[in-house]
C-alpha cells in the first residue's frame, strides 16, 4: 500500500493552490496535447525515445507524474502502453478527465505517488519538478524508485540552471505566488544516482520556443536491478 505522510510543505501548497485557481488559463495555454507550440523537436523525440525504451523493457505500467491537463498521458497512451497520471490540482485533474476519458488519473503529489511499491514500468516528470526545492529533490527521487520495478525508466524534463530560485508574486496570472527552480543537469543526475537510479543519457539544449527563456534540461535514468 502507498505510505501515509505528514502534511504537505510549503512548497506543494503553493503549486497546488496555483495550478487550481489557474486550470482554464493554463489549458489555453498549453492545450491537452503535446504539439510543436509546446515542445520543442528535441524534447518530442525523447517522449518518443521513452515509448521505445518501455516497449522494449521490463514489463509494467508508466505513470505521467504532475501530469497537468494529460498531454503526456495522452501521448503515451496513443503509442499503446498502459498509464495512469499523477498530479496535485484538482482543477488540473478535471480538465485531464475531461480532456482524455479514457485514462485514469489520480490525485497526489511527487514525494507521495498514489502507486503501489514496484509495479511500473516508467514514469516520466514532464516539467514536475520545478517546483521542489533542490534540496528536496532526492525524496522525490525516492518515491519514484519505490513504485518502479527494477530495470525500470525515468525522463525528466526541467528548465535548467544552477538551482537558483525564480519567484513570481503573480503565477499564471493569478496574484498568488510561486517559485519554481532552475536546476543543475549534474545536481539532478547526482542526486538520482543516490536514489538508486543508474544514469542513461542526459541532454540540454537552448531555449528555442517563444515561452522560453532558460535552457531546457532532459535526464533519463533507470531503476538499479
Amino acid at each position: 500500500m502507498t505510505p501515509r505522510r505528514a502534511p504537505d510543505p510549503d512548497h506543494v501548497e503553493s503549486a497546488r493552490a496555483v495550478y487550481d485557481a489557474a486550470a482554464s488559463r493554463y489549458v489555453e495555454f498549453v492545450g491537452t496535447q503535446i504539439s510543436s507550440a509546446t515542445e520543442g523537436a528535441i524534447d518530442r523525440s525523447l517522449l518518443t525515445a521513452f515509448v521505445e525504451l518501455i516497449q522494449d523493457g521490463p514489463a509494467g505500467g508508466v505513470a505521467d507524474v504532475g501530469c497537468g491537463p494529460g498531454r503526456v498521458a495522452a501521448f503515451l497512451a496513443q503509442h499503446g502502453l498502459d498509464v495512469v497520471g499523477v498530479d496535485l490540482s484538482k482543477g488540473m485533474l478535471a480538465a485531464a478527465r475531461n480532456a482524455h476519458p479514457h485514462i485514469r488519473f489520480e490525485e497526489g503529489e511527487l514525494a507521495a505517488l498514489p502507486i503501489d511499491t514496484g509495479v511500473l514500468a516508467g514514469a516520466v516528470s514532464w516539467y514536475s519538478i520545478i517546483y521542489t526545492p533542490p534540496d528536496q529533490l532526492g525524496e522525490a527521487f525516492n518515491e519514484l524508485a519505490r513504485v518502479l520495478v527494477p530495470g525500470g525508466y525515468v525522463l525528466l524534463a526541467f528548465q535548467a540552471g544552477g538551482g537558483e530560485p525564480v519567484n513570481r508574486a503573480q503565477a499564471h496570472g493569478t496574484h498568488l505566488p510561486l517559485t519554481s527552480y532552475l536546476h543543475s543537469l549534474q545536481e539532478v543526475a547526482a542526486q538520482l544516482e543516490q536514489a538508486r537510479f543508474t544514469m542513461y543519457a542526459t541532454a540540454e539544449r537552448a531555449p528555442a520556443l517563444d515561452h522560453e527563456t532558460t535552457s531546457q534540461g532532459f535526464v533519463f535514468a533507470r531503476r538499479a536491478t
